[in-house]
């Protein structure tokens, strides 16, 4: 890198040559003051209170748009320098209220601070001062346009970052002003971040409106836990409530950036159906009860299951629970006979788990996702499943990458495709084969039996042929995928596309910690560290469909977590016996359950995520657990003790995490095999119905954050079907239809989609409204 040497208030310093003065000083700790200028955003130099002196130039030059150059003597200090700063923010104050007593981003405010700094304590500007009219911009964002100093901030995040510019400059002089273009909510999964950009107090969020002083709050590093990412994350309490959620830098995760997922969630931890107390079920009533008694009734019923055959319970848990509350909820399930433990909620088919890695990891890490030249996402909404990695692809696309596509939904994205491919979803086996059939036959390689009756279609060949010009290129596979029936084959055949093209092998996965799950052995065929299992237990489609006499559900609400919801209700109003460690409790859960045992939320517990990219991830509790609450790996111990269970004395989750690392660090972990069949899996014509969570309905916190369910799109709670579906089933767009799933009903509204392919139903899944019907990739009939 070639290097220039410089002097900044007299210091020298050696510089990377083309950096701008700005940079040069944030990179040696020199402060220059500045609004409108972000490390991550594009220069805009408007608001020009980073003007310095430089020796030989006539006047003050902004330091955000001056490169530096050999010799260049920057005064930081200087009268000049100070005489063109405080100039910059009396203009900057005319027309600004004091409003700092009754704003929220009063002790957080840079313009606050630049005015101590900078600002006079009188003004000479004695004219009115102009007022803007606020926008209503959605139930996240709450906006004081009066207050804008027009940095640009907001519109060039949207731009530049987000991909979706909803915020624009309009006007010129004394009447511009930010706002939409055209009147709508901000539609963009990462919108939350423009109050962290923006240096005043325009923009704050509408949840933590008057809710606290930031001087007032204690604040606690954690880690999101929604998607397998790992965002870090700063949340903040007051008295120990939960006030609001900010983004932890970490470069190589999430930068500087949130997503509303993961910001606004916490919203959720005073939801009225939030479990306080222990509940026991009596004659069919629910009576609150005293942590002893409610372990009492567990242990009674439960003991009833194991003593008939340890073999009839089966335990459920959420992808996003800890990685210690995996491990003793595995460690309870063998400890009294069972290997029926599962957290793969909604995979469609783990029919090659025994051929399958330790855990499912990214081959590359989440920050050489934008220097990648060729990215393949394989049944993948990435914005919404991961909408930090979906950043990360946006820049790989700005910086030249190709990016392609295979899904049973074209998902509007923030980049632009060189090709895409809908497929209908019994042909999506078909349509991958076709593109590593291309892949072979250009590399000049033997074709695979599976591939061999499979024509090769144009824009399959310009995939394979993307894929391997690339220098570097990665397949990207999606919670599409994983919810397939085929959802083995489809990852074998990734595989071998990834084998012979070169490309990166990255599978994604639900949940914030199923690589920490794998890890403490939450799998019917492995025990912690990857140990085999000879008794191999059910997996969770296999213990719903096997009429299992109890369960133990730890943070599931299994009728709107499954891929199959249906089977999962059906499953759980059979059983004999059913303990829901949970945060939350719904209707359908005071249906099956027998009793409530409540547990703490992430916020409220300590414990481990391990991400996609294999980083254990360890936090601790940021507010004591509410009412009579307990961390899920406390209730699990003392649960374990009560059965008298050996190895279960942990004083903390630090102990239980060192169990988990002893058993890894031991482990002979196995190496991924996937093994292709001889042939295509065979599939059934008809209607097909694709049922997946909406973004803000993914796990039983975020279903409950009101901001973000009020951004669910009203066509989610619809059937959907394209125009010409619809017209083969005598459907009409806005009329009822009846469709039929596996001999239940429901009676929903018909919308038009024509991003959907023909034959394909789609209908989301962990929403209230269709909790316990439906089954992801289903056959369906229509009654209209």
């Amino acid at each position: 890198m070639n290097m220039a040497k410089i002097e900044i208030d007299g210091k020298a310093f050696e510089v990377a040559n083309g950096s701008t003065i700005i940079e040069a000083a944030d990179a040696n700790n020199v402060y220059i003051p500045r609004f409108c200028y972000h490390k991550k955003l594009s220069v805009a130099a408007n608001c020009r209170m980073c003007l310095v002196e430089v020796e030989k130039a006539p006047k003050t030059l902004p330091a955000c748009a001056t490169p530096v150059t050999e010799g260049m003597k920057i005064f930081t200090k200087s009268q000049k320098t100070i005489d063109s700063q405080k100039a910059v923010m009396e203009f900057l104050l005319i027309n600004h209220p004091l409003d700092c007593p009754v704003c929220d981003q009063g002790g957080q405010c840079e313009l606050q601070d630049l005015a101590m700094g900078y600002g006079a304590d009188l003004s000479a500007y004695d004219e009115s001062k102009r007022a803007v009219s606020n926008k209503e911009i959605g139930p996240l964002v709450a906006t004081e346009m009066t207050r804008c100093i027009h940095c640009t901030r907001c519109v060039r995040f949207g731009d530049e970052v987000a991909g979706l510019r909803e915020l624009g400059l309009v006007n010129r002089g004394g009447h511009a002003e930010i706002g939409t273009y055209v009147k709508h909510t901000m539609q963009s999964e990462l919108s939350g971040n423009i109050v962290d950009l923006c240096p005043v107090g325009a923009l704050t969020s509408k949840p933590f409106r008057f809710a606290a002083r930031a001087w007032e709050m204690n604040s606690f590093a954690s880690v999101a836990p929604h998607d397998c990412v790992g965002s870090n994350v700063m949340v903040n309490t007051l008295r120990h409530d939960v006030k609001r959620v900010l983004p932890r830098e970490n470069a190589k995760l999430n930068e500087v950036w949130l997503s509303d997922r993961d910001r606004f969630s916490y919203t959720a931890l005073e939801h009225e159906q939030r479990l306080l107390k222990p509940m026991i079920k009596r004659n069919g009533e629910w009576y609150e009860a005293e942590w002893k008694d409610a372990f009492d009734v567990a242990y009674k019923g439960l003991k009833v299951v194991i003593d008939e055959n340890p073999a009839y319970l089966g335990a459920l848990l959420s992808p996003s629970s800890t990685t210690e509350e995996a491990y003793l909820l595995q460690k309870f399930m063998r400890a009294v006979g069972s290997n029926n433990v599962d957290h793969r909620l909604r995979a469609g088919c783990v029919a090659d788990q025994q051929t399958s890695a330790l855990y499912p990891a990214m081959a590359i890490s989440v920050d050489d996702i934008e220097k990648q030249n060729a990215i393949f996402l394989i049944g993948s909404n990435i914005r919404h499943e991961q909408p930090i990695l979906g950043l990360r692809v946006r820049k790989a696309f700005l910086k030249g990458a190709k990016i392609f596509g295979m899904n049973v939904y074209q998902h509007p994205m923030h980049f632009h495709y060189e090709s895409e491919v809908l497929v209908q979803p019994k042909a999506f086996a078909r349509e991958l084969a076709a593109v590593l059939k291309a892949a072979c036959e250009i590399k000049g390689e033997t074709t695979p039996q599976i591939c061999k009756q499979v024509e090769v279609t144009p824009v399959a060949r310009t995939i394979a042929q993307g894929l391997i010009d690339a220098e570097n290129a990665a397949l990207i596979l999606g919670i599409y995928l994983e919810a397939h029936p085929h959802a083995g084959v489809l990852r074998a055949l990734a595989k071998a596309l990834s084998e012979v093209t070169g490309a990166s092998f990255n599978p994604m996965t639900s949940g914030a910690n199923s690589q920490g799950a794998h890890i403490a052995g939450a799998t019917p065929h492995r025990a912690e560290g990857g140990q085999p299992i000879e008794n191999m237990g059910l997996d969770t489609n296999a213990m719903l469909k096997a009429e299992l006499a109890g369960f133990v559900l730890l943070n599931v609400e299994p009728e709107l977590d499954c891929a199959d919801q249906h089977q999962a209700l059906a499953a759980m109003q059979q059983a004999g016996f059913v303990v829901a460690m949970t945060a939350f409790v719904n209707e359908n859960m005071k249906q099956y359950a027998d009793v409530l045992l409540p547990v703490a939320p992430f916020t409220e517990t300590s414990g481990t995520f391990v991400n996609i990219e294999g980083q254990w991830q360890s936090f601790r509790a940021a507010a004591p657990a509410k009412g009579e609450a307990r961390p899920a790996w406390k209730v699990l111990r003392v649960l374990a003790n009560v059965f008298e269970c050996e190895g279960f004395d942990y004083a903390s989750s630090a102990d239980i995490l060192a169990d988990v690392k002893k058993a890894y660090s031991a482990a002979d972990v196995p190496v991924s095999r996937h093994s292709l069949p001889e042939s295509l899996p065979e599939h059934a014509e008809g209607l097909q119905l694709v049922m997946m969570p909406p973004m803000y309905a993914v796990d039983s916190l975020v279903r409950r954050a009101e901001p973000l369910s009020k951004l669910v799109d009203k066509d989610e709670r619809h059937i959907v079907v394209n125009s010409a579906t619809a017209k083969k089933n005598g459907m009409n767009n806005g009329h009822m239809a009846r469709i039929v799933v596996d001999k239940i009903s429901s009676k929903l509204k018909v919308s038009i989609d024509e991003r959907l392919p023909n034959d394909t139903v789609k209908l989301a899944s962990g929403l209230s409204s269709s909790a316990g019907f439906g089954r992801a990739y289903a056959l369906i009939e229509v009654e209209v």
